[in-house]
């Protein structure tokens, strides 16, 4: 059953109109044809991208609180692991 829309979906702009380095806007998390297209999207389509922004924001939330962490503990970063996948190194298994 489809549900029946009343109200138009609102944009999620907040006036901070400026491009991340992943070319998502920094106030409102879109891409730019997101914001380019809002007005040519269908209501399910808009709250499909509200979706994307608010797990775009939660993404870089937590990775800017992990590197305020890291940086509060002096931690150092993680040495490389090896996938899985990679070709096993003849040295190490000597």
């Amino acid at each position: 059953m489809e549900q029946l829309d009343f109200f138009e979906v609102p944009s999620p702009c907040k006036g901070i109109c400026q491009v991340n380095n992943k070319g998502y806007c920094k106030g409102c998390f879109r891409s730019r044809d997101e914001r380019f297209y809002w007005y040519d999207f269908t209501n399910e389509q808009k709250r499909n991208v509200v979706r994307l922004c608010h797990q775009r924001y939660l993404r870089i939330s937590r990775a800017k609180r992990k590197q305020a962490q890291d940086a509060a503990l002096g931690a150092e970063p993680l040495p490389y692991q090896p996938s899985l996948f990679d070709e096993p190194n003849d040295d190490l298994s000597s």
